[in-house]
């Protein structure tokens, strides 16, 4: 028998760069937790050129990266914040 996974909870939240404090992505975060990578296809709102850096201070933020087979962003951490 197979164990069902619990429902998680979906919401949107604000990613925003640590250094220059742009706003970066909005994005469907699944479950609680620390933001360490980003789905491409949760991305609701890109304000950055998809070259994973600030468009404003131009500080990568971010690296291209596969999870379970789904291209997404690993994020570097202290390079952003997270608001609801």
């Amino acid at each position: 028998m197979k164990k069902k996974k619990p429902e998680s909870k979906i919401y949107t939240i604000k990613v925003y760069c640590a250094k220059c404090k742009t706003l970066l992505y909005r994005y469907q975060k699944e479950g609680q937790g620390l933001l360490v990578k980003c789905y491409k296809d949760r991305i609701i709102e890109d304000c950055t050129k998809r070259d994973l850096r600030c468009p404003n201070c131009q500080q990568i933020f971010a690296r291209h990266a596969f999870y379970r087979n789904r291209p997404a962003n690993k994020i570097i951490q202290g390079k952003v914040f997270v608001r609801k």
